[in-house]
């Protein structure tokens, strides 16, 4: 049965499909509930949270479904904690950065404060919590942490965007590897080495790792079909892990306008940038994503360049200048057709279902 893998009878799911959770706000309970209610494992990304926040959201899910869930973290929430901007870097950013403000009718915003990581507070939260699942990207937990979550009986999953780092999570203790490929929306969440030179497609990095690493492994990136699922099933996932076609349902809470676009031909076109944020992203291709091609430089260390452009975005919203808000959209958004979590689910359950139903010789 396709259905029946190490991840599923660990997490006693009924289908090895997991809702990526969303960080920045676009996570919701109902899109969790849904998820995990239709026999898969829903998301919810809490890496802007505060913890209470998190407890609250939490508690909105369990009131929704009595199901496993998935509650992620990013353990490297700072790229420079701490570490004011130079007058330098701020001038870079605000020679290039400034004709975009001009643009909107905006001043260029006040150099952006020293950022203090919220992390520790954040899984202290997770901690108390004690969810089914935690998940976390851009790094590693400590020791300690990992001996917590499994006398808490907390299920853990990394995610990795190379074989070495599949490696060191595994020697961390991770019950579950995701192996992120670059064909996935939203960040790159590589940790020990740049993200630009960790970037592997899903179907390599899925085999490589499959032969790096005793844990089960979950294939993340390029997948919002039952015949993608099926691939990487055969390839050797034992669950696969779907962003994009999630993030476009009614479920999430990204923008009506952000949703339409994963729809439209517009979709046909994405792009890695640390434009918007300061980490590498894909999402699909704007005009400040065009321009900055080559101007990497003058990018702020993440979350601050996400400070220095967030007045930016809201006012690009409020005039509806889209060409100048980037949504996150992975590689595979021109195969999207539902826009219900639970159409989706089921269509993926069903296609999946069916495509292992053939005769062997189809399969040839």
């Amino acid at each position: 049965m396709w259905n029946n893998t190490r991840v599923t009878q660990l997490l006693q799911i009924d289908y090895p499909i997991f809702q990526g959770p969303f960080g920045g706000r676009f996570s919701s309970p109902e899109l969790v509930a849904t998820v995990s209610n239709a026999g898969g494992l829903g998301g919810y990304g809490a890496y802007t949270l505060s913890p209470q926040e998190i407890r609250e959201a939490d508690q909105q899910i369990r009131a929704l479904t009595h199901r496993p869930y998935n509650l992620n973290l990013w353990v490297s929430d700072a790229d420079a904690p701490g570490s004011p901007v130079s007058d330098a870097d701020y001038a870079l950013a605000q020679k290039v950065f400034q004709p975009y403000f001009e643009a909107l009718g905006l001043p260029f915003p006040e150099k952006p404060a020293p950022f203090e990581s919220r992390f520790q507070n954040q899984l202290q939260a997770v901690l108390d919590i004690r969810p089914k699942v935690f998940s976390f990207v851009f790094g590693v937990l400590s020791a300690d942490v990992m001996e917590q979550c499994r006398r808490a009986g907390i299920i853990t999953i990394g995610a990795a965007t190379t074989p070495d780092e599949a490696v060191v999570l595994e020697d961390a203790g991770v019950d579950m590897i995701i192996a992120s490929g670059f064909e996935a929306g939203g960040h790159r969440p590589s940790f020990l080495a740049p993200a630009e030179r960790s970037l592997m497609g899903t179907s390599v990095l899925l085999q490589l790792v499959r032969e790096k690493v005793k844990v089960p492994v979950i294939a993340a990136g390029g997948i919002a079909e039952g015949r993608g699922i099926a691939a990487a099933l055969l390839l050797g996932a034992e669950a696969v892990q779907i962003g994009t076609a999630f993030l476009a349902c009614d479920e999430s809470n990204a923008m009506p306008m952000h949703k339409q676009q994963l729809f439209s031909p517009a979709a046909k076109h994405t792009t890695l940038t640390r434009a918007f944020t300061g980490r590498l992203g894909r999402g699909l291709v704007n005009s400040i994503s065009e321009d900055l091609t080559g101007k990497e430089n003058a990018v702020l260390p993440f979350p601050l360049q996400s400070t220095l452009m967030s007045s930016l975005r809201k006012a690009a919203i409020d005039q509806q200048q889209w060409d100048k808000v980037f949504f996150w959209s992975g590689q595979i958004a021109p195969l999207l057709r539902h826009r219900k979590a639970q159409a989706l689910m089921q269509s993926l359950i069903t296609d999946t279902a069916a495509f292992f139903e053939r005769p062997a010789t189809m399969l040839a």
